[in-house]
C-alpha cells in the first residue's frame, strides 16, 4: 500500500472553513503495523451537560468542508460537533491503489475513529450519501453507541433491489470520465450556483489524479447485486435497524434523483421513524448541506431538542 497525504497548504484560507484540524491513527487493514492518519473536526463544548455529540458524515466526493454551514449553528445550540474526513478524502490519508479501499475497511476506519479513538456514546448521527452507507452500517453493528439518527439523502443498500438508473448513470460516469473533478461534481449536485473558490475548496484535497483513488473507487463499492462483498454485512445491519427504536429522522432534499424515495423505505422499516417530524428540505439537491446547510442544521437541532435521551444509551 502506498499512502499519499495532501500538503497542508492546500487547505489554507478556504472560504468559510476556519476550523482547527485534529488527527487520529487508524489501522491500514493490510496486515502491517503501519497506520493511516484520519482527520476530523471537533468543535464545541465537549462535556457540556446540556449538549449532545453530533457526528456529521460526508459522502462522495466531498469532505468535512461540506458541513461548514452547519457546524456553527449546532455549536451555538450547545452541541459538540465531530466531522470526520473519510480515508481517501479531505485532510485524511489517501491509500493507493484503488483495491485498498473496501466497504469493510471504510466502516472499520470510521469505527476506530468514533469508538476507539474518541470513545463516543450518545451519538446523534447525521449521514448523507456514503455518510449514511457507513453510518447506518455502524448503527447496525453498534446500536448502543447511538442516541438518534438523521438520514439525509442516503440509504443502506444490500444489492437485493435495483439501485436506480440515476445511480447507475453516476457510477458509469465516475469510471468513464477522463477528468474526475470533485468540485465540478459537487457543483453539479447542487441546486444553487457555487462560487469558484468554493468549487476549488472541494478540489483542494486532490492536487492531481493520483490522489483520487478513493473517490474513483467509492461508486464501485455500493452493493448493487445480492452477492456483493458488502451485501451480507449490510443485511445483518438491517436486522438490527429493523428493531432500532431510538429516534430516527429523515431529512431528504426535494431535488435529488439518486436517493429519491429512499426515505419512504427507511420510514417503513425502522421503528424509530414512527411519529417523527420527517421533513423535506426544499430547493436542495444531492448536496443539501451546501444548498441549505443552516436549514438542515436547524432541523437537526430541533430534532435533538424534541427527543431528549433520559440516560446515556451506552
Amino acid at each position: 500500500m502506498d499512502v499519499l497525504r495532501t500538503p497542508d497548504e492546500r487547505f489554507a484560507d478556504l472560504p468559510g472553513y476556519p476550523f482547527a484540524p485534529h488527527y487520529a491513527q487508524v489501522c491500514r487493514g493490510d496486515g502491517s503495523d503501519l497506520m493511516l492518519r484520519m482527520h476530523y473536526l471537533d468543535e464545541g463544548p465537549a462535556g457540556q451537560p446540556s449538549g449532545e455529540v453530533v457526528v456529521l458524515l460526508h459522502g462522495e466526493p466531498s469532505w468535512s468542508y461540506l458541513y461548514r454551514h452547519m457546524i456553527g449553528p449546532l455549536v451555538a445550540a450547545g452541541h459538540r460537533v465531530i466531522a470526520p474526513d473519510l480515508i481517501g478524502f479531505g485532510r485524511s490519508d489517501k491509500p493507493s491503489p484503488r483495491s485498498e479501499y473496501t466497504y469493510l475497511r471504510h466502516a472499520t476506519w470510521l469505527g476506530e475513529l468514533l469508538f476507539d479513538h474518541l470513545d463516543l456514546t450518545g451519538i446523534t448521527l447525521v449521514g448523507q450519501d456514503w455518510g449514511g452507507l457507513l453510518g447506518l452500517r455502524l448503527v447496525g453493528e453498534h446500536p448502543d453507541r447511538f442516541a438518534r439518527v438523521v438520514a439525509a439523502n442516503t440509504m443502506l443498500p444490500t444489492g437485493d433491489h435495483h439501485p436506480g438508473e440515476a445511480f447507475l448513470a453516476w457510477q458509469n460516469y465516475s469510471q468513464q470520465t477522463p477528468t474526475f473533478r470533485a468540485g465540478k461534481i459537487v457543483a453539479g449536485g447542487c441546486r444553487t450556483e457555487l462560487a469558484a473558490d468554493v468549487i476549488a475548496a472541494y478540489d483542494a484535497p486532490f492536487p492531481d489524479d493520483t490522489y483520487l483513488e478513493g473517490a474513483r473507487q467509492f461508486p464501485m463499492l455500493v452493493p448493487i447485486t445480492p452477492d456483493d462483498p458488502a451485501a451480507a454485512a449490510n443485511r445483518a445491519a438491517w436486522e438490527v435497524l429493523a428493531s432500532f427504536e431510538r429516534p430516527f429522522l429523515c431529512a431528504f432534499a426535494d431535488g435529488d434523483p439518486i436517493t429519491a424515495g429512499a426515505d419512504r423505505v427507511l420510514r417503513k422499516l425502522i421503528p424509530g421513524c414512527t411519529d417523527q417530524a420527517h421533513t423535506t428540505i426544499t430547493e436542495a439537491g444531492h448536496f443539501l448541506q451546501e444548498d441549505r446547510g443552516p436549514e438542515l442544521a436547524a432541523v437537526v437541532a430541533q430534532f435533538i431538542s424534541d427527543t431528549p435521551i433520559a440516560e446515556n444509551p451506552r
